[in-house]
């Protein structure tokens, strides 16, 4: 098969782009060639910004592909370019959504594909499902041949699950305080990129996922409790929490706030059983315990990676204090 990943050096992609390689396929990555992660031994780079349609046109030339997959489509006007560009280029378009997309709070547990999608209070999740509107549209007026796959929280080694970052791996080693919202016993989802990778690929050239839409996660169910406690656990730590509720959290900063609102408050299970049906050698094997430890390996290989952000780690102080005046 001929590929063509729109990105493919992300967080997410790095996995897939690595994968679908090692499985003998062409593999070409259509980006500015900025990432910090190389690009993979094996992949063929095709430099341009997707956002400049003339660049894409050129370095593209004649060539078609059996599947692209768009990893960084945010919004329905980048979903009309994309559909300009690569209408008769390809055989499957491959849409990389989000699990933010659906029903929040969710009124049935486990989501599967066909939980609505509605998310009143997260942008970035409302732009999502925009965009897959205007695809399913273009499927069923054009045959545009789309599949629509959403991530749930999915980590490589150098992602830390929570706000802030490194700087709460650095309150915890410091023996600070820091937050977890709610009361840390909602059930959350994180997924190793090397396990979406395994889903993701089985998709290509599938012709069976035309017109279809898949989530791809762990099976693995973790409070923010544990998670909290199993990334402290792999920093020779101890996690000394303080339970703000999202509300308060979201009145000292909105950005964090609407993450936690419009996604990680609430609790979240998923069914797999579609993707499994479709690629049935997928299977989510890495346990967050072990994801951790190839985070905290990655951060401590190297101090320039320890980043500490100054302006959270000040809103977080200022966030325990208030919060525990008013107790």
């Amino acid at each position: 098969m001929r590929v063509l990943f729109i990105g493919g050096t992300g967080v997410i992609s790095s996995a897939c782009s690595k994968l679908a390689i090692e499985r003998g396929i062409e593999l070409y990555l259509l980006n500015r060639d900025k990432s910090f992660r190389p690009i993979p031994d094996g992949a063929h780079l095709l430099k341009a910004d997707i956002r400049d349609k003339e660049a894409v046109r050129r370095v593209i030339d004649k060539m078609a592909f059996d599947s692209v997959v768009e990893w960084i489509a945010f919004t329905p006007d980048q979903i009309e370019a994309d559909l300009e560009i690569f209408k008769d280029r390809t055989q499957q378009y491959l849409f990389i959504s989000s699990a933010s997309v659906y029903q929040t709070p969710p009124a049935k547990l486990p989501v599967t594909e066909e939980t609505p999608l509605e998310n009143p209070y997260w942008e970035y999740s409302r732009n999502k499902i925009a965009c897959e509107k205007r695809l399913r549209r273009a499927y069923q007026e054009e045959r545009f041949p789309i599949t629509i796959v959403r991530p749930s929280h999915t980590y490589d080694c150098t992602l830390l699950p929570m706000h802030g970052g490194y700087t709460i791996v650095n309150r915890m080693r410091k023996e600070k305080k820091i937050i977890v919202h709610g009361d840390g016993s909602s059930l959350w989802v994180l997924t190793h990129h090397r396990d979406f990778a395994k889903g993701l690929v089985g998709l290509l050239g599938n012709s069976n996922a035309i017109g279809e839409d898949f989530h791809i996660t762990s099976d693995e169910l973790l409070t923010w409790n544990q998670i909290f406690g199993i990334l402290a656990e792999a920093a020779g730590a101890e996690a000394k929490i303080v339970h703000v509720p999202s509300e308060i959290i979201a009145r000292f900063d909105p950005q964090w706030g609407d993450s936690l609102l419009g996604d990680k408050m609430h609790s979240m299970i998923f069914d797999n059983s579609k993707i499994k049906r479709f690629v049935p050698d997928f299977k989510a094997e890495i346990p967050f315990e072990q994801g951790a430890a190839e985070i905290m390996q990655w951060y401590d290989a190297d101090p320039n990676r320890q980043v500490i952000d100054n302006t959270v780690d000040l809103l977080i102080d200022e966030i325990i204090r208030r919060f525990e005046l008013v107790r």
